[in-house]
């Protein structure tokens, strides 16, 4: 299934968006809270769109912050991950990272009116690929998509994989994607340029005009 991130209205409509889970009033688990590290499952789902290792599933850290540098075609993306907000998303995302399953990608998506991201993280570059296996959402009543914020798409509830969004614009969706961490100033404003490009189509919905690829990523 396409995994997707949808305006706000289709959001209301519960066609393909997750429905919130975690803690039904704010913040954390108690594990991000007091550091105590964890453990994730990762379910197989479907085939691999590049071949990868699952993650580790034991002693998962939960508190901390780790900073990465995807260096896209256009320039350096910088994101803060915190690891206390979403211990398994930032252990998935990190696992793929270090594999390679990012490098050599490109972004298949770029949303330009209603809500404004810029998907990536499907090998395959049809919105359709995944790392071949799945695990549960980590999501909070007052999670909230601001500009600069990184994320996990998703096709339904604890359906996330490998594909994740960057915010360049406040965006109103509701609390139903795992956020990974934020961008810094420089970087948010790197992928508006992105933006503002648009779509191969001209539509407010599609491949993004510029090509867009990750072409590697360093540590800290």
């Amino acid at each position: 299934m396409r995994a997707r991130i949808l305006p706000l209205l289709a959001v209301a409509a519960c066609l393909l968006a997750a429905c919130a889970q975690g803690d039904p009033n704010t913040g954390p688990s108690s594990d991000g809270q007091s550091g105590q590290p964890t453990t994730c499952q990762y379910n197989v789902s479907g085939q691999a769109a590049k071949p990868v290792d699952p993650p580790p599933v034991a002693d998962i850290p939960t508190s901390g912050l780790t900073t990465v540098t995807l260096r896209l075609s256009q320039g350096p993306v910088t994101i803060e991950l915190d690891r206390g907000h979403a211990p398994c998303a930032v252990n998935s995302f990190l696992s793929l990272l270090q594999q390679g399953y990012y490098t050599d990608t490109t972004c298949h998506r770029v949303t330009t009116n209603g809500i404004f991201v810029l998907q990536c993280g499907d090998p395959s570059a049809t919105g359709r690929g995944g790392p071949g296996y799945s695990y549960a959402d980590e999501v909070y009543s007052d999670d909230s998509y601001p500009a600069g914020t990184v994320a996990m798409a998703n096709a339904g509830p604890d359906t996330n994989g490998s594909q994740f969004f960057l915010v360049y614009l406040d965006s109103p969706l509701n609390p139903d994607y795992t956020v990974l961490g934020h961008m810094d100033a420089a970087s948010t404003t790197l992928v508006a340029g992105i933006g503002a490009q648009g779509t191969v189509e001209g539509d407010a919905d599609g491949a993004p005009k510029q090509t867009v690829a990750i072409e590697g990523y360093s540590m800290g």
